[in-house]
């Protein structure tokens, strides 16, 4: 299968907002587009009935009219329409197994809020095997850029030591699509030793950042040489991961995180990290499976 960008539809808006930030993205990196929606109820292709009575017709209706809206858009993307008679979690998974990266649309609601209004993203997010994407309705994802080639910065979060690979080269590939400075964020928060009576120990604090920003550039390095023309910022934030990366996500144009794969856990869950960005940044969040 040629390499795609898949976005879910379901007509609400944040689906809409999740297509039209795909299809920017789809012409960046001059991917075919895939709309796909899910419905179980659909009838097997092709149905010779009027279209009053066939009961595809409105999910025809929805895909049609995103298409039609994104072809004017961008009238040279390669765009196509995927109806799928399943649920719309399991059509999704495996959609992203097949596809560069899944781009939904998100609520940032909590889990408990977003299972019982039907929102499926942070389930997906959490289990697919690529990188899935979430983006709100009313965000920056929806705002014209400010200037040509940029939409805000990049900004990753990393956890150190660990597996960064995955997470950087999607972030690195990201930055590079957009022409745009990238910012490398790795928060660390300070141990119970490091505080004294009049506040913070400056010499345990100064080690642990030093220590930190040693790691940081060993993992940097390579990524730095082999996207030569990515600007790169590193910040270290003596603080919880979650605060430090949040706080550096303010006027970013896409926040990347990533969790880890669970390979054999019945119910995979997001980290607090990813959990906090998905709730709480205003711009999409890019949330990346590595091992």
């Amino acid at each position: 299968m040629e390499p795609v960008i898949t976005v879910g539809l379901d007509g609400s808006p944040e689906s809409l907002a999740a297509a039209r930030w795909a299809a920017d993205e789809a012409e960046r990196r001059k991917l075919t587009l895939r709309l796909l929606h899910a419905w179980p109820m659909l009838a097997p292709e092709p149905t010779k009935v009027p279209s009053e009575i066939d009961q595809n017709y409105w999910a025809k209706r929805l895909v049609h009219n995103a298409q039609a809206e994104l072809q004017r858009r961008h009238p040279g993307l390669a765009i196509i329409g995927n109806l799928i008679a399943d649920e719309a979690q399991d059509a999704l998974l495996h959609a992203a197994s097949e596809s560069e990266m899944t781009v939904l649309g998100s609520r940032g609601l909590e889990f408990v809020e977003s299972y019982f209004l039907g929102d499926i993203s942070m389930p997906v997010a959490a289990r697919a095997e690529g990188p899935v994407v979430l983006v709100r309705a009313g965000t920056r994802a929806e705002v014209p850029p400010a200037a040509p080639g940029g939409t805000g910065d990049v900004v990753v979060a990393l956890k150190l030591p660990g597996p960064c690979d995955d997470l950087l080269g999607f972030a690195f590939a990201a930055a590079s699509a957009r022409n745009v400075p990238l910012r490398v964020v790795h928060g660390r928060s300070l141990p119970v030793h490091a505080y004294v009576p009049w506040g913070v120990d400056h010499d345990v604090a100064e080690g642990i950042a030093q220590d930190a920003r040693k790691q940081l550039d060993q993992v940097l390095r390579p990524w730095r040489e082999k996207f030569p023309r990515v600007e790169v910022a590193d910040g270290i934030g003596l603080e919880s991961p979650a605060r430090a990366v949040l706080r550096s996500a303010g006027g970013a144009g896409l926040l990347v995180v990533g969790r880890r794969r669970h390979r054999r856990v019945p119910a995979p869950r997001l980290g607090p990290v990813a959990q906090a960005a998905i709730h709480h940044a205003r711009c999409p969040v890019a949330v990346v499976p590595h091992d």
